[in-house]
């Protein structure tokens, strides 16, 4: 069920997506089976977190993100996988990260939809 977003939003994150390095929701599978060590962050709303998210992801939502990320992942090195219901959102949170000096920030492409539909595991709060 894809869900219909309007010209200008696809406008921005189009924009964000030319700068912003993206994944697959198979190659996020992957590393988190093998142990990759990465910061997972889930960037939708608090109550789309609490319904359900993906094992171990932390929650720093795309409203707040920018606020808060300096205090909760103060290494700019550090790498973060972000992803949101189908990889719009991380791609606009993961390109603002980067303009605040971020330089390993990922977006994953296809987001917790994709995970769902692939049956891969989840779970809640």
């Amino acid at each position: 069920m894809a869900h219909q977003h309007p010209p200008r939003f696809l406008k921005i994150v189009d924009d964000a997506k030319s700068r912003v390095r993206e994944t697959t929701v198979e190659e996020v599978k992957k590393r988190i089976d093998r142990g990759d060590k990465f910061i997972l962050m889930d960037v939708r709303e608090e109550s789309e977190f609490a319904k359900d998210h993906l094992p171990n992801a932390i929650h720093l939502g795309k409203g707040v993100i920018e606020r808060d990320i300096e205090a909760r992942i103060p290494d700019l090195n550090a790498e973060m996988v972000l992803y949101c219901g189908g990889g719009f959102r991380s791609a606009l949170a993961a390109d603002n990260l980067q303009k605040m000096g971020y330089k390993n920030v990922i977006s994953m492409d296809g987001g917790i939809r994709e995970w769902r539909e692939k049956g891969y595991p989840l779970t809640q709060k």
